[in-house]
């Protein structure tokens, strides 16, 4: 049953964490003149003057989530393992977002003029909503078969 619906939504899910591992997450600014002084990605900072910092741990964990989402999409077999990789997959997202808040209020200290969130950062909340659609088309289908396992 690779062609359900959930299928479509997972697929998203991956496609949608690459698209967010890949951009920018936001910008960090300065006082003055409003100008960008570093750009935060999901894997580190890397500032105007050449410096940076490393943020893998955020780049990790969307990979991860990516990996398991797509994966998920070839369990249609085992419908409750495939719920279990879909809920795991909506922690790693939240995760992800207290990590990064995590980095955000450590690196508030070194650029202290402002951060303007960029589109990306938003992706995986996208990807949250996607993996609870994926969650009830799933459980639906297992509620389905359930029935008719009834009625044999």
């Amino acid at each position: 049953m690779i062609q359900r619906i959930q299928s479509v939504y997972l697929l998203l899910v991956a496609i949608l964490s690459g698209v967010a591992l890949c951009l920018p997450l936001g910008h960090f600014h300065a006082a003055a003149n409003g100008l960008e002084e570093a750009t935060f990605r999901a894997l580190g900072v890397s500032a105007v003057d050449g410096s940076g910092q490393s943020t893998w741990g955020l780049f990790c964990i969307l990979l991860l989530s990516a990996i398991v989402s797509f994966v998920t999409i070839f369990l249609f077999r085992n419908r409750m393992l495939q719920v279990r990789m879909v809920i795991f997959s909506s922690l790693l997202i939240v995760g992800f977002y207290i990590v990064f808040g995590l980095f955000l209020y450590v690196l508030s200290n070194q650029y202290t003029h402002g951060f303007s969130v960029a589109v990306p950062l938003c992706l995986p909340m996208v990807c949250l909503i996607l993996h609870y659609l994926a969650f009830r088309a799933i459980y639906r289908d297992e509620v389905m078969v359930r029935a008719a396992d009834r009625l044999r």
